[in-house]
């Protein structure tokens, strides 16, 4: 019977560094169609972005579906003369499996795998469906993968009820936390425009320096919100200011600074561009400015506490032997596209290592997750 450890060393050594592939879905396809998964694999393009393989597994055709996502590309590893063991070669030793994506998350979505494939082989196909939606574009672009491949999926009659996705979600140790929703993420370039001078006559120079120095002040000054129930308050971070001028002698004309907000569910991307377009042009109002916001599908969601959640968090605690936290926090995930067609909530592994040198999991972990998923399964078709 194939175990999580065998699974998520099978896909490490695939170098699957986003957009390639690497043989990395036909690992997973492999696994699951042996299963008696039906498997597709989708091809998806777009103009100026890399064509992205994908995969889509199910076994069982009623409801409820419960739905596994998650991705096999992963990050570059960097310099490979710095890790323990080559990045792609999922050694175990020290009781810890070593490889890039072992935690983010081919780890996760190997225990998933190998949690529906003993559900099945010692039960038979569910009385409902169980779904494999799986990525190889997460870590890129995020164009060509799980948005498309739900759609696709739609366009077929597939249907939904609930997902878990795979990702890191634990800080320090298995059971810690479930994600049950994501901040939204709105990216800005503010353009401050001034008049070129020399530094000894600032009569004749108008500096947009200090000019964005008040406008990025009194974006800060003011919180956005305090945090609603489940999330905290929205927060809005300077990610790099520049002005471009090697001169001393010179007041510079322009100046342009870039900030990112990662916000709650007060906001839609609309109404928050309209609420920092309002406070940038009330802190000065006579400088001469152009503002850009980004273009995102990154919108803040939440999956309310309730009776899947709690089956998901009772399998962890009865595994674990901790209840875990529900948390918003952190960056986005492809949970953002999955919760406009079915309540989607995360949990993997511990992130610690996750996009660093070395990147390892407990191997006991990974079993263990397994068996979390594995309750989780008989639970839900109960």
């Amino acid at each position: 019977m194939s175990n999580a450890l065998d699974i998520a060393r099978d896909l490490i050594r695939c170098a699957s560094v986003t957009p390639a592939d690497e043989g990395a879905l036909d690992v997973a396809a492999r696994y699951l169609s042996a299963a008696g998964f039906a498997c597709e694999r989708v091809t998806f393009s777009a103009p100026g972005t890399p064509d992205i393989d994908n995969l889509y597994a199910r076994i069982g055709a009623g409801a409820p579906c419960l739905m596994f996502a998650g991705h096999t590309d992963v990050v570059p590893p960097g310099d490979a003369a710095q890790w323990r063991f080559p990045p792609f070669s999922a050694e175990v030793a020290d009781g810890q499996l070593w490889g890039r994506g072992a935690v983010d998350m081919k780890g996760g979505l190997a225990a998933c795998m190998a949690a529906a494939i003993a559900h099945v082989r010692q039960h038979g196909a569910p009385k409902g469906s169980i779904a494999f939606l799986v990525t190889g574009d997460e870590e890129g672009p995020a164009v060509n993968g799980t948005v498309k491949l739900l759609d696709w999926a739609k366009a077929r009659g597939e249907r939904f009820d609930h997902c878990i996705l795979g990702e890191p979600t634990n800080p320090d140790a298995l059971g810690d936390m479930i994600k049950i929703g994501r901040r939204g993420s709105l990216t800005a370039r503010l353009t401050v425009h001034g008049r070129q001078g020399h530094v000894g006559y600032p009569h004749l120079a108008d500096n947009p320096i200090p000019r964005m120095v008040r406008i990025l002040a009194a974006l800060k000054a003011t919180p956005l919100d305090a945090g609603t129930q489940h999330f905290d308050a929205s927060n809005l971070e300077v990610t790099t200011i520049d002005v471009g001028n090697p001169a001393t002698n010179v007041i510079p004309g322009v100046a342009t600074a870039t900030f990112n907000t990662r916000f709650n569910d007060l906001w839609t991307p609309e109404t928050l561009a309209a609420e920092i377009e309002k406070r940038v042009r009330a802190a000065d109002p006579d400088a001469k400015i152009d503002l850009a916001f980004a273009p995102t599908n990154a919108v803040a969601f939440l999956t309310s506490p309730g009776p899947f959640v709690d089956l998901v968090a009772a399998a962890i605690e009865a595994e674990t032997g901790r209840r875990p936290a529900l948390s918003t926090t952190g960056g986005t995930s492809d949970a953002r596209f999955i919760q406009a067609v079915c309540p989607v909530i995360e949990f993997g592994l511990v992130g610690q290592t996750m996009h660093a040198t070395d990147e390892r999991t407990s191997v006991d972990d990974l079993e263990r997750l397994a068996a979390i998923y594995r309750r989780v399964i008989a639970a839900y078709f109960g």
